[in-house]
């Protein structure tokens, strides 16, 4: 669970005297962390999603190094986890920013979304971000990409490791299946985004497009994105025990083909579907950003 030089790293840069102190890894190597809440409420809500019948304090600032969850940890439930960002909860950042519906009731305006940029967080009176006390959800707009790896050592390993990738926020995105055989992945997943500049040839930019317009009217846009990627999700996790016998069929370098195949082929039809769901969520919303 950690490297070999955990100790002696410590005692050698003075972060921890293993002669007077208890080894506590959050204090010897993030001690601001524990001052935090955007890092601590974090921790908090993993734990609480996983282990809810421990009923952790979401103020604590010290949590156990692990806990054990209340049921097995499925794929499903990885991907809820990182899409989370305290919905329901009395840490919602946006819970306060109202509207009124067309039948005069008080609800949370569509526009107020859980990822704003950091300068809007003192307009809406929002403590949040990198600040001393901020909040900052598990889900970030700013993420880059996102990943759970299966590890299964009674497979071949060329099957048996499998990255589930995700670009951009993973609250509007959707994982595919990396295999450890693979041997190529889609050209947009190739090309460079952020740096280079827009371009349609990125995957990393069909995305990021998706997730920004998205938040631009959160409260309605979410629900159409989730009727895109939560479908097509749930089908990826529910195909990969058929498709992997498949793979088991096939030998040597037929096998490696067959899972690169496959690979490009979801990578291909994710990406085709974020442009095409940014490219109807334009037309929708016309007017109504």
């Amino acid at each position: 669970m950690a490297s070999d030089n955990i100790y002696s790293l410590a005692k050698k840069n003075g972060w921890w005297n293993g002669n007077k102190e208890e080894f506590q890894f959050c204090y010897v190597y993030a001690p601001e962390s524990r001052n935090s809440f955007a890092s601590r409420r974090r921790e908090w809500q993993v734990f609480n999603l996983v282990a809810p019948s421990l009923k952790l304090d979401p103020n604590d600032k010290d949590y156990p190094f692990s806990v054990k969850p209340d049921k097995q940890v499925t794929l499903e439930k990885m991907v809820e986890i990182f899409k989370d960002y305290y919905e329901g909860t009395p840490f919602d950042m946006v819970k306060n920013i109202k509207s009124t519906n067309k039948e005069g009731k008080s609800v949370i305006s569509p526009f107020a979304n859980p990822f704003m940029p950091y300068d809007m967080y003192e307009l809406f009176k929002i403590n949040g971000g990198w600040n001393e006390l901020g909040e900052r959800t598990i889900a970030r707009w700013y993420t880059m990409y996102g990943t759970i790896i299966q590890s299964r050592d009674w497979l071949p390993d060329e099957i048996g490791g499998v990255v589930w990738l995700a670009q951009d926020n993973i609250a509007t995105s959707v994982y595919i299946p990396i295999y450890c055989g693979v041997t190529d992945l889609p050209k947009s997943y190739k090309t460079p985004g952020r740096i280079d500049g827009f371009t349609r040839e990125s995957a990393w930019w069909a995305f990021n497009r998706l997730s920004t317009l998205t938040a631009q009217r959160w409260g309605d846009i979410r629900h159409d994105v989730d009727a895109i990627w939560n479908p097509l999700q749930k089908k990826l996790f529910e195909q990969q025990n058929e498709f992997e016998k498949k793979a088991l069929n096939h030998k040597g370098k037929k096998r490696i083909e067959f899972l690169t195949e496959y690979t490009i082929k979801l990578g291909t039809t994710a990406v085709q579907k974020a442009w095409r769901t940014g490219d109807f969520i334009w037309t929708k919303y016309d007017e109504k950003f």
